[in-house]
């Protein structure tokens, strides 16, 4: 069997000429057992038929054996060069023939080098699409927080409204300054609480000493 691998061949046939060559070789094998069983087991009815006859069975199977080996040694011969001629002449593509799918390739042809800077450039490109999908991927992540953020700064904002209304509401006046008069209270009260744990300390304290 030939071991040219006929890459081009395969492409176009869609299988490798010597898998059709080894089919080929096994279907003709086949054909030759079978036809060489029936061979036989007519002779043995016909033998069987003649009074007297001492060929055996065992003999006429030995006698089919060397015939098979005669028949496969001449098979081989003829096989071989029958797939010369196959491979030579019908299962191979010729040099000078370009398949419709390759005709592009004689479009625009590239040199080794050409073919590199393409690949660089590629890869580059590649590398900028992988760039910009985590920067992207980064802004989006921004985006959402910012949604976010501004989801609660709402809700703030909400809940000052319904206070100032509720200001308005009891009569309280401007909300603005109503809560700056809340906030110095408050300062007050914590300073007033201070100033009470400090004396009761204190107290505390002058107990224990007496």
């Amino acid at each position: 069997m030939s071991v040219d691998p006929m890459v081009y061949e395969t492409q176009f046939f869609g299988f490798t000429p010597q898998t059709c060559m080894l089919r080929i070789y096994t279907a003709f094998q086949d054909y030759l057992f079978e036809m060489l069983l029936v061979v036989e087991g007519v002779m043995l009815k016909k033998l069987d038929g003649i009074p007297g006859c001492k060929i055996s069975p065992s003999q006429i199977r030995k006698c089919t054996e060397k015939f098979l080996l005669f028949m496969k040694e001449h098979f081989d011969k003829l096989f071989a060069k029958m797939e010369e001629v196959l491979l030579q002449l019908v299962l191979n593509i010729p040099k000078n023939v370009l398949l419709p799918e390759d005709r592009v390739q004689e479009q625009y042809r590239y040199s080794k080098e050409e073919f590199q800077a393409l690949q660089d450039e590629l890869q580059q490109l590649q590398q900028q699409c992988r760039a910009e999908a985590a920067a992207e991927q980064a802004l989006r992540a921004e985006l959402e927080e910012q949604k976010a953020v501004k989801a609660e700064l709402e809700k703030i904002l909400q809940c000052f409204d319904e206070l100032e209304n509720i200001c308005r509401e009891h009569g309280a006046g401007n909300f603005k300054e109503s809560f700056a008069l809340l906030t110095q209270s408050s300062k007050k009260l914590q300073d007033v609480l201070k100033d009470v744990e400090k004396k009761s300390r204190q107290m505390k304290q002058h107990d224990q000493l007496m």
